[in-house]
């Protein structure tokens, strides 16, 4: 346990000093441009007392002397593991489905927000784990697809007056194109390159939408969208049809839930399909990809074209919820943040994604009394799963190591 100890001591007490040197300028400097401590060593000291429990059960474990506690747990946890492998996969996603569908019956009109965002982040998430998890390919501007489907309904709705249902394979479409674009000049290119060219082309069709004015209106925005409309039968004096308006939330989380079903299915049968193999096996070794036949240009444009479709739905959806899109919605930040609930969730994989939305959007959600520090807990967070979890909460089955990663 002393050895255990002689090597965390020194790296844990540079980065709780770091951490202190971190605080202050956040609580201790003052808009009227006074100077304090107090609550800097406060908060610190609550950080420091916690760490350092932790860090004392760790290197408890590590030594062994918690066995007699942590080997009862573990026999316990398989148990449970053995217990709920039984259960049939249909099970688990029936029973996930009456427990999303009776959601709304329970929550708040916040509640139901909330459950709304998480939705269509996983539509987004689960369309960028098709290029990062099962391609391989580091897109830093995929909410520019996310953009495009959503001014595509935008522009088609108040220019030519067409409906929801009409426009929705509209956006898909001009995502698709776009991706095409971005996907064709730049699939050449491998790793840090290949972020660096994705990230520029999500800054230039941020650009063009800000900048476009004839046609996007540019910083202003695009008001007066039409809502999702449905037409509904009704037996008064015959049986006619009556044009409704789905406005209320609960009716707008339904259809937002249908569609993060219909893209976890499309993921879930394009994973396990020739082509999902095919992107496994570029994501592994493009070169032995390559030597074995498989058209590798072909296959990443195709992983670049469906990434883009989801993300194109999730746009025409966004728009009509929101009734207004401007060039702030797709900023480079939104990318991130897909990306860390792909990366935290576990890349390649479908509930990993889904649990990783959850943490990134619901959980700052809960902790919103703390807003000085929820960013904090959010870095700092995101720096412990990297380091103890690498892989995600839960990781994909099938997943390797890049050749270049093993290179480099």
């Amino acid at each position: 346990m002393i050895q255990e100890f002689k090597k965390i001591w020194k790296p844990y007490a540079i980065g709780m000093l770091w951490l202190l040197g971190l605080l202050w300028p956040m609580l201790g400097i003052h808009a009227d441009g006074t100077l304090t401590i107090h609550e800097t060593v406060t908060v610190w000291s609550y950080i420091l007392a916690g760490t350092a429990a932790c860090l004392l059960i760790y290197i408890f474990k590590k030594s062994g002397h918690l066995d007699f506690a942590g080997d009862p747990v573990s026999r316990a946890v398989s148990r449970i593991k053995a217990r709920t492998t039984t259960i049939p996969n249909w099970a688990w996603s029936l029973g996930f489905i009456v427990l999303a569908c009776s959601y709304p019956l329970f929550a708040d009109r916040y509640g139901t927000d909330v459950a709304i965002n998480v939705l269509i982040y996983i539509c987004l998430g689960l369309g960028l784990n098709v290029m990062v998890g099962l391609c391989g390919l580091l897109d830093l501007g995929y909410i520019a697809f996310y953009g495009v489907g959503a001014y595509a309904y935008a522009l088609l709705n108040t220019v030519y007056g067409l409906g929801f249902w009409v426009c929705l394979p509209f956006s898909a479409f001009f995502a698709c194109i776009a991706g095409c674009i971005v996907g064709y000049p730049t699939l050449r290119m491998r790793g840090d390159y290949l972020a660096i060219v994705t990230l520029g082309f999500g800054e230039i069709i941020r650009l063009i939408l800000n900048n476009w004015m004839e046609l996007t209106n540019g910083p202003n925005g695009i008001l007066g969208i039409d809502p999702i409309s449905i037409y509904l039968p009704v037996l008064e004096n015959g049986l006619t049809f009556e044009l409704f308006w789905m406005k209320k939330l609960h009716l707008l989380y339904y259809f937002v839930l249908a569609l993060a079903v219909f893209t976890a299915i499309g993921i879930r049968h394009l994973n396990i399909s020739r082509v999902g193999r095919a992107w496994e096996s570029i994501r592994e070794d493009e070169t032995a990809a390559e030597l074995m036949g498989v058209n590798t240009f072909i296959y990443k444009l195709l992983a670049y074209v469906m990434g883009a479709f989801f993300a194109g739905l999730a746009g025409a959806f966004f728009a009509a919820r929101m009734r207004f899109v401007s060039p702030e919605s797709f900023t480079f930040l939104e990318s991130a943040m897909v990306l860390c609930m792909v990366v935290l969730g576990g890349m390649g994989s479908i509930p990993g994604i889904m649990l990783g939305v959850f943490a990134l959007i619901v959980l700052p959600e809960v902790f919103r009394e703390f807003e000085n520090y929820r960013m904090l807990i959010f870095g700092s967070t995101m720096v412990i799963m990297m380091l103890f979890r690498p892989a995600g909460l839960i990781p994909a089955k099938r997943m390797g190591t890049r050749s270049d990663e093993r290179e480099g």
